[in-house]
């Protein structure tokens, strides 16, 4: 399979997991409302591991906005956040991988592996700052700003930061059979 497609396929999946995800948790009343625990945000640590998971978070997210009957800005800005939180996963790691992860190794590099600990923050950030004003002036749900940062952080704290965490070492162990492509060379199939 050459890199192309098998960039497609890894992005289509993650989409399609991102919805399956945020269905499930909906279906548990945990998607919306001030305190959102999205088993989906776990997902928003893969950037960590591929590039192929920014559009793929990104349209998981719009489709699950859709799907679950969100506002219209809500699709719009609660999915840009999604977006600012994968490129800003990507873009924090990326070098990682390159410079501190050893090409041959399984495990990254005890200096690598403190700066894992960063790929959560992107999302919980981009999330925190954005979803706040969404429920206040979108849903005009009552409460301040800094409250809803506060139940929002937490969600994502959990989301992000729990169920990310234990998503990334679980998939690091297994990263050259599920990223492949992350493994070739630039001119490889």
């Amino acid at each position: 399979m050459n890199r192309k497609t098998l960039y497609l396929v890894h992005a289509a999946v993650i989409a399609a997991l991102y919805v399956v995800l945020t269905l499930l948790a909906n279906a548990l009343g945990l998607a919306n409302y001030a305190i959102q625990v999205r088993f989906s945000e776990a997902l928003t640590i893969l950037p960590f591991f591929t590039p192929a998971a920014i559009p793929g978070l990104f349209v998981g997210c719009i489709l699950s906005n859709l799907l679950t009957g969100c506002m219209p800005l809500d699709v719009v800005f609660g999915s840009l956040a999604t977006l600012a939180g994968a490129l800003g996963t990507y873009f924090l790691s990326s070098p990682l991988r390159r410079t501190l992860v050893p090409q041959n190794q399984n495990k990254p590099s005890g200096n690598a592996a403190r700066r894992q600990w960063l790929a959560p923050l992107p999302p919980i950030v981009a999330n925190t700052l954005v979803v706040p004003f969404v429920l206040a002036y979108v849903y005009r749900f009552e409460g301040s700003i800094p409250y809803f940062m506060l139940t929002v952080g937490a969600g994502e704290l959990i989301s992000c930061g729990i169920l990310g965490m234990l998503l990334l070492k679980v998939l690091e162990k297994y990263k050259k059979h599920i990223f492949p492509s992350e493994n070739m060379s630039a001119g490889g199939k």
